[in-house]
């Protein structure tokens, strides 16, 4: 029983890793493609009673945004393991830029994020934490490092 949180700002590449990783594995929760905080939560109670892993594939950029999944999660015995993707505007700005339709967003809104990112912390009650970054279009794992 396992609840990953995906962390970071818009197209930082959440969803790719999603896919890469955990796609044949664990059920996904976005909240882009269940619209609402309602269907959100029930979808989640669900994973929980039935002791379904899942991804949730949101931005999860404050503390307080995580804590919504991870404190029902830890209650329900699950493994909770944390991956912060790296989170550089200039970065995200021509991936969010490549997108079509409902899927980009606008630029100030990416920003937003950023500026309001909190890096996660072992002390939120993550089981584990890991740092994502890029290199030569692969995803590279690491453990979490505290000077992040």
């Amino acid at each position: 029983m396992e609840c990953v949180l995906l962390i970071g700002i818009p197209a930082s590449g959440k969803s790719s890793f999603y896919a890469a990783r955990f796609a044949t594995t664990h059920l996904r929760l976005n909240l882009d493609m269940l619209r609402t905080r309602h269907r959100e939560a029930e979808f989640l109670a669900t994973c929980l009673r039935t002791q379904q892993p899942f991804v949730v594939d949101n931005t999860n950029v404050s503390a307080v945004e995580r804590a919504r999944f991870l404190v029902p999660a830890r209650a329900a015995k699950f493994r909770v393991v944390g991956y912060y993707l790296a989170s550089k505007v200039d970065e995200c700005l021509p991936r969010n830029a490549a997108r079509l339709g409902e899927a980009r967003i606008p630029d100030v809104a990416v920003r937003d994020m950023a500026r309001r990112l909190e890096l996660p912390n072992r002390s939120e009650g993550f089981d584990a934490l890991h740092y994502v970054r890029m290199a030569d279009g692969e995803f590279v794992v690491e453990d979490w490092r505290d000077e992040v």
